[in-house]
């Protein structure tokens, strides 16, 4: 059976469902249990379940296999002749290639969060202002960059080409990189120029708390009057020592002012906290003041708490201190979630290992 939208085009064959955009690229593949999921750089990735989730990004021979399979499957199933058309314009070979990818990104999209997976990302920044956070690998690969508006209007017009028919999958649009919302008054034509290519849409960015206390709460009203809805603000935890020891400057009570002034022009949030991070030596008090920070906040229904189970990241400061991990993370991610439900508000698992653009 084919399934023919505005935005996309499924085939449904038994236990095979194949998503294709509008540009007739595979998007998604689910088989006997197993799903492919392509990204715009045109890797393969697969997840499955065999015991625990698995994830695991194909090799090139593995993926343009998969790929002839699933064109295979479009030449002999799909009837409508301009969908049939979108498809099987594609070779393996054109879906694995990243030269398009590539062309829009020099710089990768590292990370967003779950609820950005579907927008489109539009890199005000490369990099981040920080980038020292003892934990974190997103954005060791480039510098901190912004960029002006000549070059961001370029950025979005090769974003856009990228994307194509695409772009009806889309909603809302993600400013990265990592601390994109730190910017001043240089950020201000880059979110007109978001504007007028996604009129009406919501744009969201991420924000780290000591740089968001260096505004001014009518800053936040002029971001938002130009189209920002939602702020992602990394607090990690409520703990101050665990906030040093991943050395990331603040305080976690500074968080109060700081939601304070966003919930007051009208933005929502998703607050991100780090479940698991300092091992055992610090789960109690990481689990029980976050939470006591999170009762402080000014946030409610609209708002996302994000619980991230704490990957630890080689390379990293982090990784060479042999903090004992827990024994049951995934335990420890349920006790969170029911504390911030006691509080009313909704608790959201944010995995970095399902992140896909």
């Amino acid at each position: 059976m084919e399934l023919l939208r505005p935005e996309a085009t499924l085939l449904s064959l038994g236990e095979r469902v194949l998503s294709f955009d509008r540009e007739g690229r595979p998007y998604h593949y689910f088989r006997q249990g197993r799903t492919y999921k392509r990204s715009l750089d045109g890797s393969l990735h697969l997840r499955h379940r065999e015991g625990e989730r698995r994830r695991r990004r194909l090799g090139e021979e593995e993926a343009l296999q998969v790929y002839q399979e699933i064109l295979a499957l479009a030449e002999a199933h799909l009837q409508d002749p301009t969908r049939r058309a979108e498809v099987l314009r594609w070779t393996p070979e054109a879906l694995l290639d990243p030269t398009p990818y590539r062309r829009a990104y020099p710089w990768p999209v590292s990370i967003l969060p779950p609820e950005a997976y579907l927008s489109v990302v539009l890199q005000a920044t490369t990099g981040c202002t920080w980038n020292r956070c003892a934990f974190c690998a997103f954005y060791q690969d480039r510098p901190f960059q912004k960029r002006t508006p000549e070059v961001f209007a370029e950025h979005l017009e090769r974003v856009l080409a990228l994307l194509g028919r695409g772009r009806l999958l889309r909603r809302g649009v993600f400013l990265a990189d990592g601390n994109a919302l730190s910017l001043g008054e240089p950020l201000l034509p880059l979110l007109e120029a978001v504007g007028r290519a996604f009129p009406g849409e919501a744009v969201q960015g991420f924000l780290d708390l000591f740089t968001g206390l260096r505004k001014e709460a009518s800053w936040w009203e002029r971001l938002r009057a130009l189209g920002l809805r939602r702020v992602h603000l990394g607090l990690e935890t409520g703990h101050a020592p665990l906030l040093r020891l991943l050395n990331k400057p603040g305080h976690p009570q500074e968080a109060i002012p700081l939601v304070r002034a966003l919930k007051g022009a009208g933005l929502s949030l998703g607050v991100i906290f780090l479940v698991g991070a300092g091992g055992k030596a610090f789960a109690e008090a990481h689990r029980r003041e976050s939470l006591a920070l999170l009762a402080q906040l000014s946030l409610d229904r609209g708002d996302v708490v994000y619980l991230s189970p704490f990957q630890e990241a080689p390379g990293t400061p982090y990784a060479l201190w042999g903090l004992e991990p827990l024994e049951d993370l995934e335990g420890e991610v349920r006790a969170w979630a029911q504390g911030v439900r006691r509080l009313g508000l909704r608790a959201a698992r944010y995995d970095v290992r399902e992140f896909l653009y």
